[in-house]
């Protein structure tokens, strides 16, 4: 009668532990909640950024008093955010003209008025000052409005300009794509005459040309 030797006895009752490990993770497996063995079994796939990552601005609805206030309001009563808030239908029509047309007489109003005040300033008589430090600061105070003053006076052409574009039909609109310039650059700068594409490619070619 033939003898099996030891080792191969205990080969066969003691389970290797790589088969140990690979039946505790089939039973881990088994055992895990449904989530977590989808989970497993689903493939990596890269994440995909949401809307909320792609910094996406909800669309701004605009009041509704503020969008119809231009139809009980004279032009020259209308806020900023009411004209803002108009139908681009009604692009400079009558109540857009008196609005700007105020706007600019405002601002030709005072700069009327700093010129006046500026004369005034300069009519003091600095010699009677002892310090010339004294005397310095003031005349360099005095320069420095004059310049303030000059950098008006051009500004000022510029609103006469505007004033005679709303006569002719012609302001709000481009000079040279004869585009509309836009409510919201014409509040921030009323003498604009044109687009901010078309500045901007003015200003391009100004320091590429030197012109």
């Amino acid at each position: 009668m033939s003898k099996t030797p030891a080792s191969k006895t205990a080969a066969t009752k003691t389970p290797s532990k790589a088969s140990k490990a690979a039946a505790e993770d089939k039973s881990a497996v088994a055992d895990a909640p449904d989530s977590t063995v989808s989970l497993l079994d689903s493939p990596v796939r890269p994440s995909t950024p949401t809307s909320t990552n792609q910094n996406s601005r909800p669309a701004v609805k605009a009041d509704p008093k503020l969008s119809s206030a231009w139809k009980t309001k004279a032009g020259a009563e209308l806020s900023d955010a009411e004209v803002l808030a108009m139908p681009d239908t009604e692009y400079m029509n009558d109540k857009q003209v008196d609005f700007f047309r105020a706007k600019l007489t405002q601002l030709k109003e005072d700069i009327l008025s700093n010129a006046g005040e500026t004369t005034e300033h300069l009519r003091e008589d600095t010699s009677i000052v002892p310090d010339p430090a004294d005397r310095a600061t003031i005349e360099e105070e005095h320069a420095l409005e004059l310049r303030t003053r000059d950098r008006e006076r051009k500004l000022l052409k510029k609103i006469m300009q505007s004033l005679t574009r709303l006569d002719t039909g012609e302001y709000g609109y481009c000079d040279e794509t004869g585009e509309p310039i836009g409510l919201g650059r014409l509040i921030a700068r009323p003498t604009a005459t044109l687009s901010l594409e078309a500045q901007q490619r003015r200003e391009l070619k100004q320091k590429m040309f030197g012109d």
